[in-house]
């Protein structure tokens, strides 16, 4: 057995307001501590979105009474909110600039709104951009303008990994995600996959792209899973929208990546807990650690999953690592798969 921290998701989807047959704070939170995640932070793409004080309500209403672990909510840039820092900022995890397709309707195009949003948000607050290609250039560019920190979600592809590394070494002030499905799966899964089940957001990329991922884990900040659930019925229907579920999937993959020698555990660690923690200026856990057995080898399976979705890409997949306890401030809040903490016990970490 092993203990690590408490682990960090900076970048989860709980579809609460608007979407609960999906997922909502209570079954997303129970999912985060099945996977050993310990704190979460909400994206804001919800319906209706957070942009607004009575938005912010909303969703913290709701993360009050039935979040498991802890949490806090991330704003979402608008044309119409570019002056909520001095009422909202310091309630959130973050700022949300949605610069490419995505799940609902917070997409920027204009510029005069993001240099609005980077001259207006608090600077010991995040900035995180759903940025690609042209988009993750153009951004970081601002960035470098307004000479403020950014954080890139999802990064998929081999320009934009070569891109970030190259503006670290110039000192830009830019750190950076990967999600694990980009990590384990490329387009080749998609037909296995089948149809909807592989639309994600970014797109699930060559096997080149996969392969400059693992090649520069050194420019990689964090592994966050960038849990997006939806049913199986919208997945499979007309108009599949993106996203995969993945709390409960994301360490079991990366221990099997860790007994495989493609990393160590101490890089799991840094990008799973040092470095979130630092990055989004997140406080301590005192009495907090999960417990696991790295030797463990089974078989991912949805219907041991807490999810409400129900699904994963990764079914049947065979991994090396499971969590055995959970450990949130000196109390056992999941043992042997089952999460034993009430609903509404987790904290906002920016109360």
């Amino acid at each position: 057995m092993i203990t690590l921290p408490g682990l960090i998701d900076p970048h989860v989807h709980l579809r609460e307001p608007g979407a609960t047959h999906k997922e909502d704070w209570d079954t997303g939170t129970q999912a985060a501590l099945a996977g050993g995640f310990t704190t979460v932070l909400a994206m804001p793409n919800t319906r209706p979105p957070v942009t607004d004080a009575p938005s912010l309500d909303l969703a913290l209403s709701a993360a009050r009474q039935k979040a498991r672990c802890d949490y806090a909510q991330f704003l979402g840039a608008g044309p119409d909110n570019t002056q909520a820092p001095a009422e909202l900022a310091w309630r959130t995890a973050g700022l949300k600039m949605y610069l490419d397709q995505t799940y609902g309707p917070l997409r920027l195009d204009e510029m005069s709104v993001w240099m609005a949003h980077f001259s207006n948000w608090p600077r010991e607050l995040p900035i995180v951009a759903h940025a690609e290609s042209r988009t993750l250039a153009a951004v970081m560019l601002m960035a470098a303008l307004f000479d403020r920190p950014l954080h890139v979600a999802h990064v998929s592809l081999r320009e934009e990994i070569l891109l970030i590394r190259a503006a670290k070494e110039r000192g830009l002030k830019i750190t950076c995600e990967v999600a694990p499905h980009h990590l384990f799966l490329t387009q080749e899964d998609i037909p296995h996959l089948g149809g909807g089940r592989g639309e994600v957001r970014p797109r699930l990329a060559s096997a080149a792209d996969r392969h400059a991922l693992w090649d520069n884990l050194a420019v990689i900040d964090c592994f966050a899973t960038d849990h997006a659930p939806h049913t199986l019925a919208e997945k499979d229907g007309d108009n599949p929208p993106p996203g995969f579920p993945g709390l409960e999937t994301a360490l079991p993959l990366l221990l099997t990546a860790v007994a495989e020698k493609r990393l160590s555990l101490d890089d799991l660690v840094l990008r799973m807990s040092t470095n979130p923690r630092r990055i989004f200026n997140l406080p301590e856990q005192p009495e907090t650690w999960v417990e696991v057995d790295p030797q463990e080898k089974w078989e991912i399976r949805a219907r041991d999953s807490y999810t409400r979705c129900a699904w994963t890409p990764f079914e049947g997949w065979q991994v090396r690592g499971r969590v055995r306890r959970v450990v949130l401030r000196g109390e056992t809040v999941m043992q042997d798969g089952k999460v034993l903490a009430s609903p509404g016990s987790g904290r906002n970490i920016r109360a």
